[in-house]
């Protein structure tokens, strides 16, 4: 005897209540959609606003908040297009946005060269994407596919640890020196073993942010609680710039925030105007409190330097253009990036550190405590030439479409390798070539997190399979008579 497939309650916006409820609460709604006035009502909630659950539908019986089988989660044009074009739309969003617009508007003259470093990587990006456009699609389609993928049945406790653990290893490291100005400047890296312990996780913020997105594809996850631990993440990394007097993590991570959230559908793009327009504002406020603790803690801060000149990155990026590329600049070798990527620096105390901002600043005539970068599109071209932009773009794009699309929609470990590329050689605001050992080290540092993944998932599985007769895993219910029941991991009746 089959049993039905559950009911399935739409909330609707013509229902005499919704009716009322829009009419209370009519400007709020005009402006944040059906959250109305809601939206402000706690911090995570804004936050939830910009999470994209795409339909109301809700399960009778099941998990308030959680979204139905047919949830388009991840089914917005913007979402589609940033799979289609994902390292090209990556690529230039922040000059189109902000680096272009500025030498615009203040004559910059070497304004050519910046328009050229961009076309140079977009034609990598671009020409790879393009050729794998008739691969993007899989015989689901994304939106199922990313929820049969990610359909993991701890997904979210795990998540839930790994941005709990990364909080703590974060705020612990800083508070013996790691990462802090103070520490660059004596030319020193802390001693205590707490730092280098914190060190083993500190990519664990980009993990946790992917594990949250494959809970939020899966099912797993309320739009609440996913928005409740990102708002977290961001945070922290905000309350590191008091503790660190650095501001380029903070806006490095909500660049990197906003791409994986685009690209994986769970964040609505056009938030990502309000959001650049709310840090151009707060902007000022920030590079002030940064340079209070820094002259709080004995580190000199030049008067003539505003905060619209820190914004002025076309001339940060821009003055490679007066020199004769590539740079003869000692680089890492394979042999490093064994070293380095795959051997906690616990293990290996006495090795040197590799910082190619400050040999860059070095050679532009600096000290050895400070660093200089070109932004990671101006490295590239600064340490290897022109060509190696196309194919260095061009490299991380097959990598990313294979990510994305190689045997259907991501699972968390893609998804993680996902985000470890697009908030290490990808973020437009790192230093090459450190993000590529880096990128090593967090892929080796999240083995134990896809390991535990594999555990609960097998034990998850057989649970369900034995019980399969009497309760099915909430969240693949109606979606078990869609897929065969190895797929979706329920028996069928």
């Amino acid at each position: 005897m089959s049993a039905s497939p559950p009911h399935v309650t739409v909330s609707t916006f013509g229902s005499p209540p919704a009716r009322r409820s829009a009419l209370a609460t009519s400007v709020t709604s005009v402006c944040f959609g059906r959250y109305g006035a809601e939206v402000f009502s706690k911090p995570e909630m804004l936050l939830a606003a910009v999470i994209s659950p795409a339909v109301t539908a809700r399960r009778v019986g099941g998990r308030h908040g959680y979204p139905n089988a047919g949830t388009d989660v991840a089914g917005s044009w913007a979402a589609r297009v940033f799979r289609c074009y994902p390292v090209s739309l990556v690529v230039l969003a922040p000059y189109v946005l902000f680096i272009l617009p500025v030498a615009v508007v203040y004559e910059n003259p070497d304004l050519g060269t910046l328009v050229r470093l961009t076309g140079l990587a977009l034609a990598g990006s671009f020409l790879v994407e393009t050729v794998a456009l008739p691969f993007r699609r899989s015989g689901l389609g994304w939106n199922r596919g990313a929820r049969a993928a990610n359909d993991h049945p701890r997904i979210y406790a795990v998540a839930r640890g790994v941005a709990m653990v990364s909080i703590l290893a974060d705020l612990t490291g800083v508070m013996v020196g790691r990462g802090t100005v103070f520490t660059q400047v004596s030319g020193s890296l802390p001693d205590s073993p707490l730092g280098s312990l914190s060190a083993l996780v500190s990519g664990w913020s980009a993990l946790a942010v992917a594990l949250l997105i494959s809970a939020a594809l899966g099912g797993r996850a309320n739009t609440r609680g996913v928005a409740g631990w990102l708002l977290a993440l961001a945070l922290t990394q905000a309350l590191l710039v008091v503790m660190t007097a650095r501001a380029s993590p903070l806006l490095g991570f909500i660049s990197f925030l906003a791409a994986a959230g685009v690209i994986s559908g769970i964040v609505r793009a056009r938030y990502l105007a309000v959001a650049a327009v709310v840090l151009a504002l707060a902007w000022p406020a920030i590079f002030e409190l940064r340079n209070d603790i820094r002259e709080g803690g004995g580190v000199s801060v030049s008067e003539q330097v505003t905060a619209d000149d820190r914004l002025r990155l076309d001339l940060q990026m821009s003055a490679v253009a007066h020199h004769r590329v590539p740079v003869d600049l000692p680089k890492p070798g394979p042999e490093d990036y064994l070293r380095y990527g795959l051997v906690p620096r616990v293990l290996d105390t006495d090795r040197p550190t590799i910082s190619t901002g400050t040999m860059i600043n070095q050679y532009l005539g600096g000290s050895a405590i400070s660093a200089y970068s070109f932004l990671t599109l101006g490295n590239v071209y600064f340490l290897d030439g022109p060509l190696a932009v196309v194919a260095y773009y061009g490299l991380w794009s097959a990598l990313v479409v294979l990510l994305l699309r190689a045997g259907g929609p991501p699972g968390p470990v893609r998804l993680a390798a996902l985000c470890f590329t697009l908030a290490g050689p990808l973020l437009w605001s790192g230093t090459y070539p450190d993000s590529m050992i880096a990128i090593i080290q967090h892929m080796v540092s999240a083995v134990p997190v896809f390991v535990l993944l594999g555990l609960t998932g097998r034990f998850g599985r057989s649970g369900g399979r034995q019980h399969a007769g009497r309760h099915r895993p909430a969240g693949i219910t109606e979606f078990g008579y869609a897929l065969p029941g190895r797929v979706a991991g329920v028996a069928r009746p």
